[in-house]
């Protein structure tokens, strides 16, 4: 919570915390963990801003996040810009129409999921590809993937079942 109220004044209108730091929450729950078991790599602030693709509206953000919470490892990423820099499989992806659309694209079902917080504290989910594969804890590539290879790749580095041993992992779309 105290990352969402960090993130909540963080600057952006539209915006979520997601990917693995919510990912990571839930399945250490549902594996009976302590909720700092498996902590994060990071603490992905996402937001759409098509009116300012800048890196620097982005560091902006994140100098905002560090001073607000500075235990937090802010990794913070306009969705409206990923086409800049992103390369799947070598190709650009289209650019993203909305925050939903932008995190449709993430590797895994389960991880394609996104919280914030609104001024009268009530949680936001955003889910474009559901709730149920983070909670019947199954992880499968996302639809919106265009890279199969990626998937694959994280499977291998990740070891998602050392963590959370209960998992249902579906194969690699090149498997």
């Amino acid at each position: 919570m105290r990352w969402l109220h960090a993130a909540r004044d963080g600057g952006a209108a539209d915006w979520c915390l997601g990917a693995g730091v919510i990912r990571t929450l839930v399945w250490n729950h549902l594996h009976d963990l302590p909720p700092d078991s498996h902590a994060p790599a990071d603490v992905d602030f996402v937001y759409f801003d098509d009116t300012d693709l800048t890196a620097a509206h982005e560091t902006a953000i994140t100098r905002r996040l560090q001073a607000a919470a500075p235990q937090a490892p802010w990794e913070v990423v306009n969705q409206a810009r990923v086409h800049l820099w992103r390369r799947d499989g070598g190709i650009a992806p289209p650019p993203a129409l909305s925050l939903a659309a932008g995190i449709a694209t993430w590797p895994e079902t389960a991880t394609c999921i996104g919280v914030s917080l609104d001024a009268d504290d009530r949680l936001r989910i955003l889910a474009p590809h559901g709730l149920d594969d983070l909670f019947g804890l199954v992880l499968r590539p996302s639809p919106g993937l265009r890279d199969p290879a990626l998937y694959a790749q994280r499977l291998l580095a990740k070891r998602y079942t050392d963590k959370w041993p209960r998992l249902r992992v579906q194969p690699s779309p090149l498997s």
